[in-house]
């Protein structure tokens, strides 16, 4: 491989966002890695794919094996999530969601930012919600996961951005893949929307992107609408 070619790692993959991210990203000349639960319908000569699982013991060490095969990478773009609706008959899942969403995120950070401090270059990205405004009954792990998720990108931005890594958190409203599992799904858009908004991201690098803003003014709305809810119940 060229040492000039860019090097880009994309978790959660195999579908939606990711395999569409993946796609623009060899179409513009990148090397990509990728990793998901499932094997990947990509085959192209600059796309190397390992099925891993963000929410397993031993998961940050597997990543960092995977790493060191070849030069660090540039940039990392972390799309794995779930968010199973509650039951609130069985809450054993709940603690999953939090794993995949928050935790996975952090472990990744953890293996693929010391590389780029090193190199005082790079960019670490991962997709959140607008749902972390959320006070949801029909999926709280769901939206205290990605709240969390969102703080976390915040404070790693401030810390990060003076050492010249940038990093970005992508608030996505309803996105047309099988996470979309609300009965309403206002302002849906398809995975290869969302595609373009991580890649004019991957251009300007801002610590912030929700889109599309009028479902986050409708996210807070409802967000007050609950609290009060709450307040009188």
């Amino acid at each position: 491989m060229q040492t000039d070619v860019r090097r880009a790692l994309v978790i959660g993959n195999s579908d939606g966002i990711g395999l569409a991210l993946t796609r623009r990203l060899l179409a513009c000349g990148w090397a990509v890695t990728g990793g998901s639960r499932r094997a990947s319908p990509i085959d192209d000569a600059s796309y190397d794919h390992s099925v891993l699982d963000v929410a397993a013991p031993g998961y940050a060490e597997t990543l960092r094996a995977l790493a060191a095969r070849s030069r660090p990478f540039e940039l990392c773009v972390y799309c794995a999530g779930i968010g199973d609706l509650l039951d609130v008959r069985d809450l054993s899942r709940e603690a999953d969601v939090f794993r995949v969403n928050l935790v996975g995120a952090v472990d990744t950070a953890s293996v693929v930012l010391p590389p780029m401090l090193a190199a005082g270059r790079g960019h670490f990205v991962a997709l959140s919600s607008i749902g972390d405004e959320m006070l949801s009954a029909d999926a709280p792990a769901y939206a205290a996961s990605k709240a969390g998720l969102s703080s976390y990108l915040a404070g790693l931005a401030l810390a990060m951005r003076p050492r010249g890594v940038h990093v970005s958190n992508v608030r996505f409203g309803f996105v047309d893949t099988k996470m979309a599992k609300s009965k309403v799904k206002p302002m849906m858009i398809s995975p290869t929307r969302a595609a373009d908004v991580v890649m004019r991201c991957l251009e300007r690098k801002p610590a912030r992107v929700t889109y599309p803003w009028r479902m986050a003014a409708l996210v807070r709305l409802l967000r007050w609408a609950s609290a009060v809810r709450l307040f009188f119940t």
